[in-house]
């Protein structure tokens, strides 16, 4: 394999890897706030409340873990970016987007509505909650989806970036 063709399959590869980093940083961020806000410090609901307060605590340390998991794993592949200096930050931005914002409406529509694990707050009128939470995911989808769209490859004149932009 010639130069030419190696320099354009890493940068296909960091281009992933941005999208990927930024995606699993996201997703991992807003179930963090969700476990930490909602779960913690407002107790509106666990993870899992269909049983015990002992099984809904259980279910929050297992979903705060992988919270964690994800956030690391995310900020683990952009020090390796920037270690690389192949950070391409509006594609990590979109990624970081797409992620907090899917796994968000994941939440409001599979495990709200569908499964039926929780709700956001156990009130009577829950459908403005549920509007504003799929509203917020919604944007977050869109947001995301504009920023990669505008990072496709042929978009940018390098294709990889520093970190600087």
């Amino acid at each position: 394999m010639d130069s030419e063709t190696m320099n354009i399959k890493n940068k296909e590869n960091y281009r992933t890897r941005n999208l990927w980093s930024g995606i699993l940083f996201g997703l991992g961020l807003v179930a963090f706030i969700d476990e930490t806000v909602f779960h913690q410090l407002l107790r509106w609901h666990h993870f899992y409340d269909k049983s015990t307060t002992d099984i809904g605590l259980i279910s929050d340390g297992l979903f705060h873990a992988f919270s964690w998991f994800a956030t690391i794993g995310g900020l683990f592949m952009l020090a390796d970016l920037r270690r690389r200096n192949a950070l391409w930050l509006n594609r990590w931005w979109g990624g970081v987007l797409l992620g907090a914002g899917v796994f968000q409406l994941y939440d409001g529509i599979v495990q709200h509505k569908l499964m039926r694990l929780h709700q956001i707050r156990y009130v009577e009128n829950v459908i403005i909650y549920d509007i504003v939470w799929n509203i917020i995911a919604i944007a977050m989808v869109v947001t995301g989806v504009i920023l990669l769209y505008q990072t496709r490859p042929h978009q940018q004149t390098g294709g990889i970036v520093s970190h600087d932009q």
